[in-house]
């Protein structure tokens, strides 16, 4: 079974974009969001599609199948998925033999910025970069089925901790 096993991390600074690549334009929908499986269309540069299937995350882990679709079929898709869309610009960086994944976020969820890190098992050792803040891996706000119902710009004001951050950039 295809097993996805990530940590989530606030940006506390954009010293990452020195390490950074150019970034891809992601918009994605969310087709089913319920509490037991997520169902997502996801555009990338306009160049490429995927639908994902997403399971309840166990700890750090959770089942997650993914595939190429033809793009003019994830627009049609997109369609469906109403208002829970997320627009974001993902960037990568390299370090320890791993890849972090910076996203930006764009519209609602403009002013957040998530750095994700894929890992082979839940207990593996990795590098924290200077530039990463808290981990909020457990809180379901900031996945990204959630910031589509619900996005940053709505609860950015109780949320001191975020706010702190942000204050840093």
């Amino acid at each position: 079974m295809p097993l996805e096993i990530e940590r989530k991390f606030l940006v506390a600074s954009d010293t990452w974009r020195q390490e950074a690549d150019a970034g891809i334009l992601i918009r994605q929908g969310y087709l089913t969001n319920t509490q037991h499986m997520s169902v997502r269309v996801r555009i990338c540069d306009a160049a490429r599609a995927t639908l994902t299937l997403k399971l309840p995350r166990n700890n750090v882990s959770r089942l997650e199948y993914e595939y190429d679709i033809p793009l003019d079929e994830a627009e049609e898709l997109m369609q469906f998925s109403q208002d829970d869309i997320v627009a974001k610009r993902r960037y990568h960086v390299q370090m320890g033999g791993l890849v972090w994944q910076i996203d930006v976020f764009e519209a609602e969820n403009d002013g957040l910025v998530v750095a994700e890190i894929e890992l082979d098992s839940e207990d593996q050792d990795f590098d924290r970069p200077g530039w990463l803040g808290s981990e909020v891996t457990s809180d379901k706000r900031y996945q990204n089925s959630q910031l589509a119902r619900q996005p940053f710009c709505t609860w950015l004001a109780a949320d001191t901790e975020t706010e702190k951050i942000l204050a840093a950039l």
